[in-house]
Protein backbone atom coordinates (compact mmCIF):
# COMPACT_ATOMS: atom_id res chain seq x y z
CA UNK A 1 0.00 0.00 0.00
CA UNK A 2 1.02 3.22 -1.18
CA UNK A 3 -0.28 6.94 -1.57
CA UNK A 4 1.91 9.74 -3.12
CA UNK A 5 1.59 12.96 -1.57
CA UNK A 6 0.14 15.64 -3.14
CA UNK A 7 -1.41 18.50 -1.41
CA UNK A 8 -3.89 20.41 -2.76
CA UNK A 9 -1.99 23.53 -4.71
CA UNK A 10 -0.72 20.76 -7.15
CA UNK A 11 -3.80 19.19 -7.90
CA UNK A 12 -6.21 20.37 -10.44
CA UNK A 13 -9.87 21.32 -9.89
CA UNK A 14 -12.08 18.57 -8.46
CA UNK A 15 -15.54 18.21 -11.51
CA UNK A 16 -18.30 16.34 -9.41
CA UNK A 17 -20.55 15.04 -12.43
CA UNK A 18 -23.80 16.88 -13.01
CA UNK A 19 -21.83 20.24 -11.84
CA UNK A 20 -22.19 19.54 -8.05
CA UNK A 21 -20.11 20.65 -5.97
CA UNK A 22 -19.87 19.65 -2.46
CA UNK A 23 -20.80 15.43 -1.32
CA UNK A 24 -22.18 14.79 1.41
CA UNK A 25 -21.68 11.82 3.07
CA UNK A 26 -23.97 10.70 5.90
CA UNK A 27 -22.54 7.26 7.58
CA UNK A 28 -24.71 5.29 9.63
CA UNK A 29 -22.67 3.09 11.37
CA UNK A 30 -24.21 -0.61 12.18
CA UNK A 31 -21.89 -1.92 14.74
CA UNK A 32 -22.31 -5.26 17.50
CA UNK A 33 -20.42 -5.97 20.02
CA UNK A 34 -20.03 -9.13 21.99
CA UNK A 35 -21.34 -9.35 25.48
CA UNK A 36 -17.41 -10.84 26.53
CA UNK A 37 -14.43 -12.06 24.78
CA UNK A 38 -12.66 -15.26 26.34
CA UNK A 39 -9.97 -13.04 27.70
CA UNK A 40 -8.95 -12.18 31.17
CA UNK A 41 -7.06 -9.08 29.21
CA UNK A 42 -8.68 -5.68 28.98
CA UNK A 43 -11.96 -5.47 27.32
CA UNK A 44 -11.45 -3.09 24.10
CA UNK A 45 -15.28 -1.88 23.76
CA UNK A 46 -14.52 -0.29 20.12
CA UNK A 47 -15.60 2.98 20.80
CA UNK A 48 -16.32 5.41 24.16
CA UNK A 49 -18.50 3.52 26.94
CA UNK A 50 -21.25 5.26 28.90
CA UNK A 51 -19.73 4.02 32.05
CA UNK A 52 -16.39 4.28 32.87
CA UNK A 53 -14.19 1.48 34.50
CA UNK A 54 -11.94 -1.04 32.15
CA UNK A 55 -13.42 -4.46 32.79
CA UNK A 56 -11.43 -8.24 31.38
CA UNK A 57 -12.78 -9.04 28.60
CA UNK A 58 -14.85 -12.32 29.61
CA UNK A 59 -16.88 -9.75 32.48
CA UNK A 60 -20.03 -8.86 31.29
CA UNK A 61 -20.42 -4.74 31.19
CA UNK A 62 -24.24 -4.31 31.23
CA UNK A 63 -24.77 -1.06 30.91
CA UNK A 64 -22.15 0.05 27.66
CA UNK A 65 -23.77 -3.46 26.19
CA UNK A 66 -26.88 -2.44 26.38
CA UNK A 67 -26.67 1.63 25.99
CA UNK A 68 -25.29 0.64 22.82
CA UNK A 69 -28.15 -1.85 22.26
CA UNK A 70 -30.17 0.79 22.24
CA UNK A 71 -28.82 1.92 19.06
CA UNK A 72 -30.19 -1.19 17.29
CA UNK A 73 -33.43 -1.13 19.28
CA UNK A 74 -34.87 2.24 18.95
CA UNK A 75 -32.42 5.05 17.77
CA UNK A 76 -31.50 3.52 14.18
CA UNK A 77 -35.19 3.62 13.57
CA UNK A 78 -35.62 6.58 14.69
CA UNK A 79 -32.72 7.68 12.15
CA UNK A 80 -34.83 5.83 9.06
CA UNK A 81 -37.69 7.56 10.15
CA UNK A 82 -35.31 10.93 9.58
CA UNK A 83 -33.95 9.34 6.61
CA UNK A 84 -37.13 9.03 4.84
CA UNK A 85 -39.06 12.16 5.88
CA UNK A 86 -35.85 14.42 4.36
CA UNK A 87 -35.73 12.51 1.30
CA UNK A 88 -31.68 11.64 1.75
CA UNK A 89 -30.11 8.01 2.19
CA UNK A 90 -27.21 7.29 4.61
CA UNK A 91 -24.10 5.04 3.51
CA UNK A 92 -24.32 2.47 6.31
CA UNK A 93 -21.12 0.70 7.44
CA UNK A 94 -21.81 -3.23 9.06
CA UNK A 95 -19.78 -5.30 10.67
CA UNK A 96 -20.00 -9.35 9.98
CA UNK A 97 -21.80 -9.73 13.46
CA UNK A 98 -24.38 -7.46 13.04
CA UNK A 99 -25.39 -8.72 10.42
CA UNK A 100 -26.14 -12.07 11.51
CA UNK A 101 -26.94 -10.57 15.37
CA UNK A 102 -29.49 -7.89 14.19
CA UNK A 103 -30.24 -8.53 10.50
CA UNK A 104 -33.86 -6.32 10.87
CA UNK A 105 -32.02 -3.59 10.47
CA UNK A 106 -29.58 -4.31 7.35
CA UNK A 107 -32.68 -5.40 6.29
CA UNK A 108 -34.20 -2.42 6.50
CA UNK A 109 -31.59 -0.31 5.31
CA UNK A 110 -31.09 -2.28 1.94
CA UNK A 111 -35.05 -1.39 1.81
CA UNK A 112 -34.09 2.10 1.41
CA UNK A 113 -31.37 1.40 -0.91
CA UNK A 114 -29.20 2.90 1.30
CA UNK A 115 -24.65 1.98 0.77
CA UNK A 116 -23.37 -0.90 2.99
CA UNK A 117 -20.01 -0.93 3.80
CA UNK A 118 -18.05 -3.89 5.01
CA UNK A 119 -17.24 -2.59 8.40
CA UNK A 120 -15.16 -5.54 9.74
CA UNK A 121 -16.44 -8.61 11.58
CA UNK A 122 -16.93 -7.30 15.28
CA UNK A 123 -16.61 -4.30 16.55
CA UNK A 124 -14.27 -4.93 19.22
CA UNK A 125 -11.81 -7.02 17.14
CA UNK A 126 -8.95 -5.07 15.49
CA UNK A 127 -7.06 -6.04 12.43
CA UNK A 128 -3.74 -4.40 14.37
CA UNK A 129 -4.08 -7.42 16.65
CA UNK A 130 -2.33 -9.61 13.28
CA UNK A 131 -0.27 -6.77 12.29
CA UNK A 132 2.87 -9.55 12.25
CA UNK A 133 0.12 -12.01 10.66
CA UNK A 134 -1.17 -11.42 7.13
CA UNK A 135 -3.05 -14.80 6.85
CA UNK A 136 -4.82 -14.31 9.91
CA UNK A 137 -5.64 -10.50 9.19
CA UNK A 138 -6.90 -11.99 5.49
CA UNK A 139 -8.95 -14.58 7.43
CA UNK A 140 -10.52 -12.12 9.17
CA UNK A 141 -11.12 -9.91 6.37
CA UNK A 142 -12.03 -12.81 3.92
CA UNK A 143 -14.33 -14.25 6.89
CA UNK A 144 -16.40 -10.52 6.95
CA UNK A 145 -16.91 -10.16 3.35
CA UNK A 146 -18.38 -13.62 3.03
CA UNK A 147 -21.24 -12.66 5.68
CA UNK A 148 -21.44 -9.65 4.06
CA UNK A 149 -21.86 -11.37 0.75
CA UNK A 150 -24.55 -13.60 1.92
CA UNK A 151 -26.59 -10.57 4.17
CA UNK A 152 -26.02 -8.27 0.81
CA UNK A 153 -26.41 -10.39 -2.12
CA UNK A 154 -23.52 -9.03 -3.76
CA UNK A 155 -19.96 -8.54 -3.01
CA UNK A 156 -18.76 -5.60 -1.05
CA UNK A 157 -17.22 -2.55 -2.98
CA UNK A 158 -15.48 -0.89 0.34
CA UNK A 159 -14.15 -1.19 3.75
CA UNK A 160 -14.22 0.60 7.13
CA UNK A 161 -11.78 -1.36 9.60
CA UNK A 162 -12.75 -1.49 13.43
CA UNK A 163 -11.90 1.95 14.86
CA UNK A 164 -10.14 2.45 11.49
CA UNK A 165 -7.14 0.76 12.97
CA UNK A 166 -5.96 -1.30 9.95
CA UNK A 167 -2.58 -2.67 9.24
CA UNK A 168 0.25 -1.41 6.65
CA UNK A 169 -1.22 -4.69 5.07
CA UNK A 170 -5.09 -4.49 5.04
CA UNK A 171 -5.47 -2.18 1.87
CA UNK A 172 -3.41 -4.85 -0.39
CA UNK A 173 -5.67 -7.54 1.41
CA UNK A 174 -8.62 -5.81 -0.15
CA UNK A 175 -7.63 -5.03 -3.53
CA UNK A 176 -6.90 -8.31 -3.69
CA UNK A 177 -10.04 -9.44 -3.09
CA UNK A 178 -11.75 -6.95 -5.63
CA UNK A 179 -12.88 -4.24 -3.00
CA UNK A 180 -12.27 -0.59 -4.76
CA UNK A 181 -12.68 2.20 -1.93
CA UNK A 182 -11.04 2.41 1.54
CA UNK A 183 -12.19 4.90 4.15
CA UNK A 184 -9.46 4.16 7.08
CA UNK A 185 -7.68 7.35 5.78
CA UNK A 186 -8.40 10.34 7.70
CA UNK A 187 -6.06 12.73 5.67
CA UNK A 188 -8.41 14.32 2.57
CA UNK A 189 -11.06 16.18 2.06
CA UNK A 190 -11.28 14.88 -1.86
CA UNK A 191 -10.46 11.33 -3.30
CA UNK A 192 -7.21 9.76 -4.39
CA UNK A 193 -5.74 6.71 -5.63
CA UNK A 194 -3.72 4.38 -3.39
CA UNK A 195 -1.44 2.05 -5.20
CA UNK A 196 -1.23 -1.66 -4.28
CA UNK A 197 0.72 -4.87 -4.62
CA UNK A 198 -1.80 -6.48 -7.09
CA UNK A 199 -1.79 -3.26 -9.24
CA UNK A 200 -5.61 -2.64 -8.97
CA UNK A 201 -5.76 1.07 -7.44
CA UNK A 202 -8.06 1.65 -4.27
CA UNK A 203 -9.90 4.83 -3.66
CA UNK A 204 -9.67 6.48 -0.72
CA UNK A 205 -12.93 8.22 0.61
CA UNK A 206 -12.16 9.10 4.13
CA UNK A 207 -14.07 8.70 7.21
CA UNK A 208 -13.73 11.34 9.74
CA UNK A 209 -12.93 11.21 13.63
CA UNK A 210 -13.79 14.72 13.95
CA UNK A 211 -17.09 15.39 12.67
CA UNK A 212 -18.48 13.00 14.18
CA UNK A 213 -21.26 12.42 17.18
CA UNK A 214 -18.91 11.17 19.20
CA UNK A 215 -17.84 14.67 19.66
CA UNK A 216 -20.96 14.93 21.23
CA UNK A 217 -19.83 12.55 24.12
CA UNK A 218 -15.87 13.84 24.31
CA UNK A 219 -16.48 17.76 23.81
CA UNK A 220 -20.06 17.91 25.91
CA UNK A 221 -21.77 18.89 22.50
CA UNK A 222 -25.26 19.80 22.94
CA UNK A 223 -28.21 19.47 20.20
CA UNK A 224 -27.24 23.60 19.19
CA UNK A 225 -23.31 23.08 19.59
CA UNK A 226 -23.60 20.14 17.68
CA UNK A 227 -25.57 21.55 14.77
CA UNK A 228 -23.01 24.38 14.55
CA UNK A 229 -20.01 21.56 14.30
CA UNK A 230 -21.97 19.92 11.24
CA UNK A 231 -22.52 23.95 9.78
CA UNK A 232 -18.66 25.28 10.06
CA UNK A 233 -17.99 22.58 8.76
CA UNK A 234 -20.30 22.07 5.24
CA UNK A 235 -20.10 26.19 4.95
CA UNK A 236 -16.50 25.86 4.83
CA UNK A 237 -16.31 23.29 2.63
CA UNK A 238 -18.78 24.75 0.27
CA UNK A 239 -16.77 27.74 0.09
CA UNK A 240 -13.93 26.04 -0.89
CA UNK A 241 -15.89 24.13 -3.25
CA UNK A 242 -16.64 26.76 -5.64
CA UNK A 243 -13.47 26.22 -7.74
CA UNK A 244 -12.77 22.45 -6.56
CA UNK A 245 -15.30 20.23 -5.54
CA UNK A 246 -14.90 18.39 -2.08
CA UNK A 247 -17.15 16.09 0.37
CA UNK A 248 -17.62 15.93 3.93
CA UNK A 249 -18.47 13.16 5.76
CA UNK A 250 -20.64 12.96 9.48
CA UNK A 251 -19.39 9.85 11.29
CA UNK A 252 -23.01 8.51 12.67
CA UNK A 253 -23.67 5.98 15.67
CA UNK A 254 -27.34 4.69 16.44
CA UNK A 255 -26.74 5.10 19.97
CA UNK A 256 -25.58 8.53 20.10
CA UNK A 257 -27.40 10.64 17.52
CA UNK A 258 -30.24 8.42 17.81
CA UNK A 259 -31.03 9.47 20.98
CA UNK A 260 -34.17 12.09 20.96
CA UNK A 261 -32.26 15.03 22.59
CA UNK A 262 -29.67 14.72 20.01
CA UNK A 263 -30.86 13.83 16.96
CA UNK A 264 -32.64 17.42 15.87
CA UNK A 265 -28.87 18.58 15.62
CA UNK A 266 -29.03 16.06 12.03
CA UNK A 267 -32.35 16.95 11.19
CA UNK A 268 -31.38 20.71 11.35
CA UNK A 269 -28.17 19.70 9.63
CA UNK A 270 -29.78 17.86 6.20
CA UNK A 271 -32.46 20.45 5.85
CA UNK A 272 -30.21 23.15 5.81
CA UNK A 273 -27.57 21.53 3.69
CA UNK A 274 -30.44 20.64 1.37
CA UNK A 275 -31.03 25.02 0.82
CA UNK A 276 -28.05 24.83 -1.62
CA UNK A 277 -27.18 24.41 -4.80
CA UNK A 278 -25.03 21.41 -6.09
CA UNK A 279 -24.88 19.51 -2.88
CA UNK A 280 -24.85 15.92 -3.60
CA UNK A 281 -25.79 13.11 -1.13
CA UNK A 282 -23.88 10.94 -2.15
CA UNK A 283 -22.48 7.02 -1.40
CA UNK A 284 -19.07 6.07 -1.07
CA UNK A 285 -19.03 3.88 -4.18
CA UNK A 286 -20.91 6.28 -6.18
CA UNK A 287 -17.58 8.58 -5.60
CA UNK A 288 -15.31 5.79 -5.82
CA UNK A 289 -16.70 4.45 -9.19
CA UNK A 290 -16.73 8.11 -10.65
CA UNK A 291 -13.05 8.59 -9.31
CA UNK A 292 -11.62 5.86 -11.20
CA UNK A 293 -12.84 6.55 -14.61
CA UNK A 294 -11.48 10.42 -13.74
CA UNK A 295 -8.95 10.70 -11.54
CA UNK A 296 -6.29 11.85 -14.27
CA UNK A 297 -8.17 14.91 -14.40
CA UNK A 298 -7.79 15.67 -10.83
CA UNK A 299 -4.20 14.62 -10.17
CA UNK A 300 -2.08 14.21 -13.07
CA UNK A 301 0.09 10.86 -12.71
CA UNK A 302 3.20 12.60 -13.45
CA UNK A 303 2.59 15.03 -10.59
CA UNK A 304 1.61 12.12 -8.04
Amino acid sequence: MHYDFVPLPKRKPLKWPDGKRLAVILTTNFEYWDKVQPTDKKYYPGGPGIVGGDLPGNVYDNPNFTWREYGQRVGVWRMFDLFDAEGVKSSCTMNAKMAIERKEVIEAALSRGFEIVAHNYVQDELLTDYMFDEEKERAVIKRTLDVYEQAVGRKAKGWLSSSLRSTLNTIDILSEEGLIFITDLLNDDQPYLVKTRSGRPMVSVSYTSEVNDFSFLRQGLTVETGFMMFKEQFDWLYAESATSGRFMNIGLHPHVIGQPFRIRALRDFIRYAKQFDGVWFATREEIAEWYLENHESHIDPETA
